[in-house]
């Protein structure tokens, strides 16, 4: 317990041996031989100026705890508490290649069902998964795939260009959450928020999908909170730290 605490104080900043005997509920000299034992090991390290700091095996840790870090498994109790609170479709969508992919979902509490089911791709241009995902792409690609797509009007408010779907991914970076106002199919509507890894990069993508006679598009938005709310609760998860978090 006493090497942990030393850890969190060097997590906040650099110290010297002496700075953080000061702080230290033992004696200098049993600070003295955790650090060394941690030097040794490569979890502590230091400087020219004596002072101590994290060292390579922290990192070496963290990143076989990312990788550890299945992003079905960790985000399945969120997004299952998601869909208990709310009774509505839950999905949770990542790339694979070229294409969207539903990888897990959780099934509306109302008679009323979508078709889709695991392993289904969504549409790029109307999806509001697919479009969470897009947005965090970088312009050049976004531009691309754009243009490479098939604008196949399905409903009265189906996207049909790449000028219109390039407008929406950037309002949808901007607000930091994606609809298909029934885009896709007129007769349901849905929300979508971003999961975000360690790095910061949108991972994967939550949505929660309604019929529109069972919720209207203002209704259907008051799910945004509690969407969000379990998409951040996700990344956190997977070692995000978000700016409200730092700043609080």
């Amino acid at each position: 317990m006493r090497a942990i605490d030393l850890l969190a104080e060097l997590a906040a900043k650099p110290a010297t041996l002496d700075e953080l005997a000061s702080k230290a509920s033992v004696h200098k000299t049993t600070v003295m031989r955790l650090l060394h034992a941690m030097e040794e090991k490569r979890f502590v390290v230091r400087d020219d100026d004596q002072r101590f700091m994290l060292g390579s095996k922290l990192f070496e840790l963290s990143s076989l705890a990312l990788e550890q870090r299945d992003i079905r498994k960790v985000a399945h109790p969120h997004l299952a508490e998601l869909n208990g609170r709310t009774g509505h479709t839950v999905h949770l969508a990542e790339f694979e290649g070229n294409e969207v992919v539903y990888i897990d979902k959780f099934e509306s509490h109302h008679p009323v069902r979508m078709y889709s089911r695991i392993g289904l791709t969504a549409s790029l241009h109307s999806a509001a998964v697919s479009k969470v995902l897009l947005a965090d792409m970088p312009h050049s690609r976004q531009e691309k795939i754009a243009a490479g797509l098939d604008y196949i009007k399905v409903t009265e408010n189906t996207l049909t260009s790449p000028e219109a779907l390039l407008a929406e991914l950037e309002q949808v970076r901007i607000q930091g959450w994606a609809h298909d106002n029934a885009e896709h199919e007129a007769f349901v509507h849905c929300i979508a928020a971003p999961i975000r890894d360690a790095s910061g990069a949108v991972v994967a993508a939550a949505s929660c999908s309604v019929p529109v006679v069972m919720l209207s598009y203002e209704g259907l938005l008051e799910l945004l909170p509690d969407l969000k709310a379990s998409t951040e609760a996700i990344s956190n998860d997977l070692g995000w730290i978000s700016h409200e978090r730092t700043s609080s």
